[in-house]
């Protein structure tokens, strides 16, 4: 049976450079094709740590070089990274298509994510963006930029940002369209541009917006069937890198809740991925979410891995 289906890209699905991630969209490619070759209706969200990334550090190094030039907001730098990551991931789903035969457009929308000024993320921003710097290095940009900066992890200096929770997408009635049309759309990449309301005007937000809750609201919007969170590992694990370690292929609310309560996912890594599954999954009878490979993602949809979570 035909599903409408949402899926969230992780980074192993996009590589971590140009060239990683002109070989990682084929693959990916290969993968969405055959959910759509099995009739199902797929819409695409992808992370873009890496890319963003190096958009900015693209940036820091032509303000070394110019210092006058004014620093490139972190919205603008997310809107790049959507236009050309959508760029490589709908060619190469394009070409896959055709070669099988399948007549399917795929279009990428620039996507602009609302979320609330006085979300309570903008009071301790805590998520590390672009390039490492010394202290003094940090604090002079921090001093001259009005930026919070701080130290990551023994590794260095970098930029710390707000991560919101995404609230609203401002695209959606396009997004709606294309897929009515059937269009594969690719949309909210690395969580969508963060933007406030000013009126009838969008203001760029310097945040980056978790691409897992980004996806969550997406597909409750579209109505979706399932969701899809794509990562490193097969299935979701409890008491990971322990020797009682125990992969699970299903979990309901009171499951995921508890697990989460007991600390068992990692913040930054598996616990936003379950925590939107789980916000997917309870909002409305019948919906589900699926955490899985991206390999694996067409056996996943046929229930025969991955961990599925229920609301």
């Amino acid at each position: 049976m035909s599903k409408r289906i949402v899926i969230a890209l992780g980074g192993n699905a996009l590589g971590k450079n140009l060239a990683e991630q002109m070989l990682a969209v084929k693959q990916t490619a290969r993968a969405i094709a055959d959910l759509i070759e099995d009739g199902h209706e797929v819409v695409l969200s992808h992370g873009n740590g890496p890319q963003v990334g190096m958009i900015q550090n693209a940036f820091a190094a032509y303000q070394k070089a110019e210092p006058k030039a004014e620093r490139m907001p972190l919205s603008v730098c997310v809107a790049m990274s959507q236009g050309y990551i959508g760029y490589d991931l709908q060619n190469a789903l394009r070409e896959e298509l055709l070669n099988r035969g399948i007549q399917k457009g795929v279009a990428t929308v620039l996507t602009q994510v609302e979320v609330d000024a006085d979300d309570p993320a903008f009071q301790c921003p805590s998520k590390p963006i672009g390039g490492f710097m010394t202290e003094d290095e940090a604090k002079k940009l921090a001093a001259e930029k009005g930026i919070t900066v701080a130290e990551d992890a023994g590794r260095g200096w970098r930029q710390v940002v707000a991560s919101p929770k995404p609230a609203a997408i401002v695209e959606l009635d396009t997004i709606r369209a294309l897929t009515a049309a059937g269009q594969v759309v690719i949309a909210c990449g690395g969580g969508g541009i963060p933007v406030k309301t000013e009126g009838n005007h969008l203001k760029g937000v310097p945040a980056v917006i978790d691409k897992d809750f980004a996806s969550a609201v997406l597909a409750k919007s579209l109505d979706a069937d399932v969701l899809i969170i794509l990562t490193a590992v097969e299935k979701v694990a409890v008491n990971y890198g322990k020797p009682d370690v125990r992969w699970l292929s299903r979990m309901d609310a009171e499951e995921a809740r508890r697990y989460i309560a007991e600390g068992q996912f990692a913040p930054g890594s598996m616990l936003p991925k379950v925590e939107a599954a789980l916000d997917f999954a309870g909002s409305a009878e019948g919906r589900w979410a699926l955490i899985t490979l991206l390999e694996k993602a067409r056996d996943g949809i046929d229930g025969k891995t991955g961990t599925v979570i229920a609301g």
